[in-house]
């Protein structure tokens, strides 16, 4: 099969602060018949993430960054429609980093087959993805989280944060997070049950704040922002805290160094552990969260949100809002 149009979405420019529509490109490549054991999978759903901003910068990280005037990655669902390789029929629906674009060839070394649990399949992008594994990898092995332990969770509704809210419910700690609007608020109050939510952006005072939401101190944080949310909770963490540091959302865009919290002695003195991790270091316990977090999802205690775009030339646009507050739960583009 020919594919004539097939759209990609390339990286033009690096971007300098907040990403603009202008550092992306709309690309059509055709894609040639296949060869032996190649198969063709179109896109059915893509992800984006933070993290693929620090991807867009020149520099070293743990993973290399996007090349110039070359199509993107990031995750991806789905189907197999053309096969010359038994291990992936035609109809399979299949889980890949090649997101970004229409369609694409591959042997099928780089896909993987999802299983078939009734679950909506771009969940796959979410709470049974990469954003549910970071929650409960940061949760339950990086903080060591115990039941009744009191928890703090910044960016409390996106992708990660509102799986690690009702994890930590489900284990029986008081849970509080931190959001961006009064609606994001209500959805983990009211649909969450989280225990209590501070608005950073209308609060005044963040650390008052914080303290007010947890009043018997801090035995866990999941950090997702970094800045002023972490210099405020490191005076709130009891003794023998554990901080997962999952992101710092707050320096992606910045385009100077900005000044780091004035409190780091409060670990010595609180005697806290404070961990950064990456998933990926980690997946060899994904088959163990995928059955414990479909079980969660079958008996109908953890649920989730996604904020939708429609068409694979709305991805920047998509990329742009995480950085806007413009998600509650997972941002996804649908093809």
């Amino acid at each position: 099969m020919l594919i004539e149009n097939n759209l990609e979405i390339h990286l033009k420019r690096r971007p300098v602060g907040l990403p603009a529509k202008e550092d992306f490109s709309l690309v059509s490549n055709p894609i040639e018949s296949l060869k032996d054991d190649e198969v063709l999978v179109k896109n059915l759903w893509m992800s984006v993430d933070p993290y693929m901003r620090g991807r867009m910068v020149d520099r070293e990280s743990y993973v290399p960054p996007f090349a110039l005037d070359a199509v993107l990655e990031g995750g991806a669902i789905g189907e197999v429609v053309e096969s010359n390789n038994p291990a992936f029929g035609v109809g399979s629906k299949v889980a890949s980093m090649n997101g970004w674009r229409q369609y694409f060839t591959t042997t099928g070394k780089d896909l993987q087959l999802l299983p078939e649990t009734g679950i909506a399949e771009q969940a796959y992008l979410g709470v049974l993805g990469m954003p549910g594994m970071t929650a409960y990898t940061g949760l339950m092995k990086i903080a060591g989280l115990q039941p009744g332990d009191n928890v703090f969770v910044s960016a409390a509704s996106g992708a990660v944060g509102a799986i690690v809210c009702q994890i930590a419910k489900l284990n029986g700690c008081h849970v509080a997070g931190s959001v961006g609007s009064d609606d994001k608020a209500r959805y983990l109050e009211e649909e969450l049950g989280v225990d209590a939510v501070v608005n950073y952006k209308t609060c005044g005072d963040l650390q008052q704040a914080i303290a007010k939401a947890c009043p018997d101190g801090i035995d866990v944080y999941f950090e997702n922002v970094g800045g002023a949310h972490l210099e405020a909770v490191l005076n709130l963490m009891n003794e023998n805290g554990r901080i997962a540091v999952c992101g710092m959302i707050d320096q992606y865009n910045a385009t100077a160094p900005a000044p780091g919290p004035a409190n780091l002695s409060q670990i010595i003195i609180k005697k806290l552990k404070l961990q950064g991790f990456i998933v990926t270091d980690h997946w060899d316990g994904y088959p163990a969260f995928v059955q414990q977090m479909g079980q969660w999802i079958q008996q109908q205690k953890v649920t989730w949100k996604e904020t939708v775009f429609n068409g694979i030339e709305q991805a920047p646009e998509a990329f742009i809002g995480l950085f806007e507050g413009k998600n509650t739960g997972k941002m996804l583009v649908k093809l």
